[in-house]
C-alpha cells in the first residue's frame, strides 16, 4: 500500500468513526422513550369507561399526559378491578389506573404514586326510600363493587354478608338499586354523583363516610417507574393539564383536586 492509499484509508476510517459517534446520541434519544403497559378497569366512570372499544376517562387522559411528560408511551390493558393487583404482582402490567384507593394492605403488594384525587364513600338511594344516611341502612341490602374499599367499610361496620351484594361492575350495582334488588349503593362519591346526574329518581344522602385518596398503582418490580410517574404528575399539575381534566370530566368541580404532594404513606387508609 502506497502512502496516498494509506492516507485515504485513514481518512475514511476517521470519517466513519465520527459518523458513528455522532449518531450515538441520536440513536439513544430515539430509544429513550419507554412503553408502559397500564391496566384499567373500564367500569368506573367518569374515571374509566369503554364505548365501542374505545377506553376513555379522567384516569386515562391523566396517565397518557403523565407518560408524555416523561417521554413514555402507554399501552392499555383492560381487566376486572380484582385482577389488577395480581396482574401487577405477576408483572403482566407495569401500572394501573382504576380510581384505586391507597390502602395499607395494598401497599404491601404494590407501590403507589403520589395521590392524585381526593374522594370518599357516599350512600346512594331511591328518592322515596326514606333512608337519610348510613345509620338507616341496618336491615337493608346494600350493593357495591367487588374488592373495593366500600366492601371493607361495610364489613368493618358489622354488615352481614347476606346484606351486602357485591358485583363485578358498579353499573350492575346501580341496576340492582333501580330494579329493587338492593336498597342502597355505597361507593366512591364522584361515581355516585356521576350516576345521579343522569337519573332523576336517585339521590345521595348523609355526609361522606370516608376521606380517601386515589393513586396510580405500580409494580414493585419497577421502582424507577414510581419516580417517573410522580415527576410526570408534578409536571401536568404545573402546566395546567391536570386542572383541565376536572373541567372536562367533573364540570369544573374541583373538590377532588390534590394541590399539595401527598405521599402514599401519609394518606393510606387501613384495610
Amino acid at each position: 500500500m502506497n502512502n496516498k492509499s494509506f492516507i485515504m484509508l485513514a481518512a475514511s476510517l476517521v470519517s466513519g468513526l465520527v459518523l458513528s459517534f455522532g449518531a450515538t446520541p441520536m440513536a439513544a434519544a430515539q430509544s429513550a422513550a419507554t412503553n408502559i403497559v397500564v391496566g384499567a378497569d373500564t367500569t368506573f366512570p367518569p374515571f374509566e369507561t369503554e364505548t365501542n372499544g374505545e377506553v376513555t376517562g379522567f384516569d386515562i387522559d391523566m396517565i397518557k399526559a403523565i407518560a408524555k411528560a416523561e417521554d413514555m408511551t402507554v399501552t392499555l390493558k383492560t381487566l376486572p378491578f380484582n385482577g389488577i393487583i395480581p396482574s401487577l404482582q405477576a408483572g403482566s402490567i407495569d401500572a394501573a389506573v382504576a380510581g384505586i384507593t391507597i390502602k395499607t394492605s395494598r401497599m404491601q403488594n404494590v407501590d403507589f404514586s403520589d395521590a392524585y384525587y381526593k374522594s370518599g364513600l357516599s350512600v346512594l338511594v331511591k328518592k322515596d326510600s326514606g333512608i337519610k344516611g348510613f345509620d338507616d341502612l341496618k336491615g337493608h341490602v346494600v350493593a357495591t363493587k367487588k374488592a373495593t374499599s366500600s366492601v371493607d367499610y361495610l364489613t368493618s361496620h358489622g354488615f352481614a354478608p347476606d346484606y351486602v351484594k357485591q358485583f363485578q361492575s358498579i353499573d350492575a350495582a346501580y341496576q340492582a338499586l333501580e330494579t329493587g334488588g338492593a336498597d342502597a349503593v355505597i361507593f366512591d362519591n364522584p361515581v355516585n354523583v356521576n350516576f345521579k346526574a343522569g337519573h332523576d329518581n336517585v339521590e345521595t344522602v348523609g355526609p361522606l363516610l370516608t376521606g380517601e385518596f386515589y393513586g396510580i398503582a405500580i409494580s414493585k418490580q419497577k421502582p424507577e417507574l414510581v419516580e417517573k410517574i410522580n415527576a410526570g404528575l408534578a409536571k401536568i399539575k404545573q402546566n395546567g393539564e391536570y386542572q383541565k381534566l376536572f373541567e372536562k370530566y367533573f364540570g369544573g368541580d374541583t373538590s377532588g383536586v390534590v394541590k399539595e404532594v401527598q405521599k402514599p404513606a401519609s394518606v393510606a387508609i387501613s384495610g
